[in-house]
């Protein structure tokens, strides 16, 4: 689990099929490898890798097929920057929302306009797996990102995005330019809400929640939500 709060930048590289090595400056190096392990979850532009050595200023993680076809990690040209991310910790501040590092599917960079007190960047999805998940200022993880839906199309086809300058510039939305693929993940909490309302029923002892209809204010207070 993650919060969407990048710690650092690196740099990946393919070693082979199935593994990536990533490098970190020697000044940002110790924001990730401190107290990491063989074996602990880094999310790598939002995806979730496991660590399977430890290098001086970096680490290499595994990948599979799956995440390698799915992720924009299949578009390696070498060199290529990503964000970084060390799992969430128990009692550790959550200053973003959920992050599985799970990625839904991906996007592209349609326009990124500097304002006064922020960029706001406008991406695409022809993936249902992202766009179903997007609304109003709702959740979203890019790159592994945490950030806010300003605004979207109905269908959750494009959504803009207000960016801060800090995190602008510390992490690699600056480096994006128009046409630039992003690994985009929706908001875990909105696809549990999906799943109990899509369930249509429930075994003996449980909650049924069959239709939106029966989230009225009398089924939420006599469930102890009110």
């Amino acid at each position: 689990m993650f919060t969407g709060l990048i710690q650092t930048v690196g740099t990946l590289q393919t070693l082979g099929s199935e593994h990536l090595q990533i490098a970190c400056s020697n000044s940002t190096a110790p924001l990730v490898l401190k107290d990491l392990a063989i074996g602990d979850s880094v999310a790598v532009d939002g995806v979730c890798l496991t660590v399977t050595a430890i290098l001086g200023s970096g680490f290499v993680a595994v990948v599979s097929p799956e995440t390698t076809e799915r992720t924009t990690l299949s578009q390696n040209t070498g060199n290529k920057r990503v964000n970084l991310e060390t799992s969430l910790r128990v009692g550790s501040k959550l200053g973003g929302h959920f992050v599985t590092g799970h990625i839904d599917g991906t996007g592209m960079l349609k326009s990124a306009v500097q304002t006064a007190s922020s960029w706001e960047m406008t991406f695409t999805t022809a993936s249902q797996r992202v766009a179903r998940y997007i609304l109003p200022k709702g959740s979203v993880a890019i790159n592994g990102i945490s950030l806010t839906v300003a605004n979207c199309d109905p269908a959750g086809s494009w959504f803009t995005v207000a960016v801060i300058p800090h995190t602008y510039e510390e992490t690699n939305l600056c480096h994006l330019s128009p046409g630039s693929w992003v690994n985009l993940e929706g908001d875990i909490l909105g696809k549990y809400v999906e799943k109990f309302l899509r369930s249509g029923s429930a075994s003996h002892g449980e909650i049924a929640i069959g239709s939106p209809a029966v989230l009225s204010p009398d089924f939420l207070a006599e469930h102890g939500y009110l």
